[in-house]
């Protein structure tokens, strides 16, 4: 694949991964609805929940986020876009601003190209410990 062309595919999927979290800060589910895959294989693991598994389930887990009393703004570091074929995974530091604090998350985010334009398939976020050490490595 030329570079020009992985270039403009890293741009669609820059677009859709913006996407969702532009559906997250405005708390929209129709949007958030809008971004995933309707199947079977969707995956999600918010931080600190068991793995989802299928959108009705990942579509619960989103009606009941944004049907919450929070809000949250995102901002979005140390991104990296992968293209391969009609796949891409996005990873990213998601640096939530809340009511309650600060937050940081890694996240992966799958992306699958449809003819209906690149589709979320899999979330996994997972918090990160301040200063980027766990309290375990410090014990070694």
């Amino acid at each position: 694949m030329n570079e020009t062309l992985q270039e403009k595919l890293r741009d669609q999927v820059r677009a859709a991964n913006l996407a969702f979290y532009d559906a997250h800060e405005r708390g929209s589910l129709p949007l958030m609805q809008r971004i995933w895959e309707h199947s079977a294989r969707v995956v999600c693991v918010h931080p600190g929940w068991p793995i989802l598994r299928g959108w009705s389930a990942v579509e619960d887990s989103w009606r009941r986020i944004l049907g919450g009393p929070g809000r949250a703004q995102f901002i979005l570091t140390n991104e990296e876009i992968s293209v391969s074929d009609d796949m891409a995974w996005v990873t990213v530091d998601e640096n939530l601003m809340t009511v309650q604090g600060a937050l940081a998350v890694a996240a992966t985010n799958v992306f699958a190209h449809t003819p209906d334009g690149w589709r979320l398939v899999i979330h996994h976020g997972s918090p990160m410990f301040p200063n980027g050490r766990s309290p375990a490595a410090d014990q070694h």
